[in-house]
């Protein structure tokens, strides 16, 4: 057909996102010679500070903290070996109820067809093969996550390429293992609370996270490269009182992120469900 190689693209909300959820196909993909994009939605304003502060405290300032969160996801990417980093620079919106959700250039609040268009533009300059992205609840209903489906759903129509796609997702089988080994880290099960400044923040319930076994269909095996996710997320130091993986060292951590798990929503190539390949009908 031509010599362009298959292509992934995955479509993020945050730096650090890309490590914590794909990492380990990013990896496996480049290390068989696909073509990775990354996608980072926004600037990751709303994560901490040096020194740990956190957004809404005295000295946190969202433009550096971008900055530094810039040069962290640059190095992640040399991690993975992603072929291609774009970034469409909106301001992070924050947790769900964050007075930063409706703040001026927050990705939140930006029109559904403006961040579809300038994502369709990258649709149609790296043409992938395959699309990952989260599911319409965002995984765990993080703002920017919801805003990432459905800008990455609304591009697609843009367009008149029909890759697979694939939502982000987990297994229910191992969320009472993965609760437990959090727990035994240290970290707390629930969403964080909206900062103390953020006066105006509605308590939002938590959504329940995770797929019944029998409705994931695809699961990939990426033990292989769960030393280089584990070092990707490192990458983002910054944020490492936040990233509570970094607590159990690479062999806890890739025993319990060893496999990385989708649902399939759209395909023309008529693979077998389940599969283990997210390029399963395209080799």
């Amino acid at each position: 057909m031509n010599d362009r190689p298959l292509t992934l693209m995955a479509v993020h909300a945050h730096p650090d996102d890309e490590a914590t959820g794909t990492g380990g196909v990013l990896a496996r993909y480049a290390a068989e010679g696909f073509r990775t994009v990354l996608v980072t939605c926004t600037d990751g304003g709303c994560g901490d500070g040096p020194g740990g502060i956190k957004p809404g405290e005295p000295g946190h300032d969202p433009q550096a903290v971008a900055e530094m969160r810039l040069q962290e996801l640059k190095a992640s990417c040399e991690v993975l070996q992603i072929s291609h980093l774009e970034t469409l620079d909106y301001a992070d919106s924050g947790m769900m109820g964050w007075a930063a959700n409706d703040a001026p250039g927050s990705f939140w609040r930006t029109p559904v067809e403006q961040g579809a268009a300038r994502l369709a533009e990258l649709l149609e300059r790296y043409r992938p093969d395959v699309v990952v992205t989260y599911d319409e609840n965002g995984f765990y209903g993080h703002p920017d996550h919801i805003q990432a489906n459905r800008i990455t759903m609304a591009a697609l129509e843009l367009t008149e390429l029909t890759p697979k796609v694939y939502w982000t997702t987990a297994p229910r089988s191992a969320m009472q293992r993965f609760g437990e080994v959090m727990r035994e880290f240290g970290a707390d099960w629930d969403e964080p609370e909206p900062s103390e400044g953020d006066e105006t923040a509605a308590a939002v319930e938590m959504p329940e996270i995770g797929l019944p076994d029998e409705e994931i269909t695809t699961w990939v095996d990426t033990t292989a490269f769960g030393g280089q996710k584990f070092d990707a997320l490192a990458a983002h130091a910054s944020q490492g009182e936040n990233i509570f993986f970094l607590r159990m060292g690479k062999e806890r951590f890739t025993e319990l992120m060893g496999v990385e798990t989708f649902v399939r929503v759209r395909d023309t190539t008529g693979a077998a469900l389940p599969e283990n390949d997210l390029f399963a009908g395209l080799r």
